[in-house]
């Protein structure tokens, strides 16, 4: 399907972006909140993947499986300029005149929850690793892409994805030791073994 799909993407059908957006949205949608960790960042992230993919369709190849690697290397790269943007306009709001801001108690309140609670200490073993760190754990543990696949994605050698996977789960053990950090910062899709379980038992 995806041969017959790629086709008629590189040819510009508009109907044949909708069947792709239909298939891989939700895929791009949960890569863009892993790496940004924000709701309405990854709903941007997406919007602009899919912009990016139309403008780019002539890059794709006729012969091949999946498309969804070469999404997901979209969505990486578009995080990576939003990224980009998004500290340019904190360096820019840091140099206006500051004034005394209202305390904001609805902040405060959401603060309590237990699920932002789970989301900061996610964010806070996540910020432990380079980005091209973070970026092969969200294809490889997250989104579930062998290390081929995850190689496409991003423009590497199979090597560099290993390397940099390998990496990461160290980091992440080290982090969490002795941490109550939610499963779903290491684990795989469904029941799959998590990212750092690997090491720690091995360390036994």
């Amino acid at each position: 399907m995806d041969t017959h799909l790629r086709t008629r993407i590189r040819a510009g059908e508009h109907g044949a972006f909708g069947e792709l957006f239909d298939a891989y949205a939700r895929s791009v949608y949960n890569h863009a909140f892993r790496l940004t960790g924000d709701w309405a960042q990854a709903e941007d992230v997406v919007s602009l993947t899919f912009l990016d993919a139309w403008r780019l369709r002539g890059r794709v190849d006729e012969d091949g499986g999946s498309l969804r690697p070469w999404l997901l290397g979209i969505a990486t790269n578009v995080t990576r300029n939003a990224r980009r943007t998004a500290r340019r306009h904190a360096a820019a709001v840091a140099r206006l005149p500051r004034d005394e801001v209202e305390r904001d108690f609805a902040d405060e309140l959401a603060g309590r929850l237990d699920d932002a609670a789970e989301l900061e200490l996610v964010r806070a073993a996540l910020a432990s690793l380079r980005r091209p760190e973070r970026e092969v754990l969200a294809l490889c543990v997250w989104s579930g892409l062998d290390y081929r696949a995850a190689a496409e994605a991003l423009g590497v050698p199979v090597g560099t994805v290993r390397s940099r996977l390998s990496r990461a789960r160290t980091k992440l053990a080290k982090h969490i030791e002795g941490q109550e950090l939610p499963v779903s910062i290491g684990q795989m899709r469904g029941d799959r073994t998590t990212a750092v379980r690997p090491l720690r038992e091995g360390n036994r």
